[in-house]
């Protein structure tokens, strides 16, 4: 294993341990998870009701900036709509083809803030659209990340702020000999996903 697949590794691990931490805050707020659906005690969403903010309280708040730029903000719905629609196209049909293990969906859009009873449904709805839109990009990223596992598995020269899932896999910027061998067994390697699923 190389040095940059043991740090992954531990990245991993790390990435574990901080879930496993997130998910004790359950014992601490007193929800539990149910499926897909969170479900507090029924004193607790009493008392979260007492603390949403009323809706004239809300936007007597609101700063007129915010309000004025409501519509360019909720107009990024559309184009993320059509994104959704034609990567779900690309999605379905094409990993089918290249025998890529699908990206749940299920797994990145993640849409349950409207169970909070202290937020009012101003504050539900903008909610519900960022989780939609931060898991929409999220998941778009993950078939992306497989995609270009398949067709192009190079590291970039150049530093990049972030890397994606896949990266790990790619072949060494300008290492042309490993390429040639090795691109038909980089391409399909999936173990790693196929065993998490």
């Amino acid at each position: 294993m190389s040095k940059l697949e043991k740090i992954i590794t531990e990245i991993k691990q790390l990435e574990q341990e901080l879930l496993q931490e997130l998910q004790k805050k359950q014992d601490e707020y007193l929800y539990i998870i149910d499926g897909k659906r969170v479900k507090f005690e029924a004193e607790t969403r009493r008392y979260h009701r007492t603390l949403a903010t009323k809706i004239h309280t809300y936007f007597a708040n609101a700063s007129i900036t915010n309000i004025l730029t409501l519509p360019i903000i909720w107009f990024c719905l559309v184009p993320a709509l059509f994104l959704d629609i034609v990567v779900s196209f690309y999605h379905t049909i094409c990993f089918r083809i290249y025998g890529i293990p699908r990206v749940r969906r299920s797994d990145y859009i993640v849409i349950d803030h409207q169970n909070l009873e202290y937020l009012n449904w101003i504050e539900k709805v903008n909610c519900v659209f960022c989780s939609y839109f931060n898991g929409l990009i999220a998941w778009v990223q993950e078939i992306a990340a497989r995609t270009e596992q398949y067709w192009c598995p190079i590291k970039h020269a150049r530093k990049l702020s972030t890397i994606h899932s896949r990266y790990h896999k790619f072949l060494a910027y300008g290492d042309s000999e490993n390429y040639q061998k090795t691109l038909q067994q980089v391409r399909r390697d999936f173990e790693d996903i196929k065993h998490s699923a």
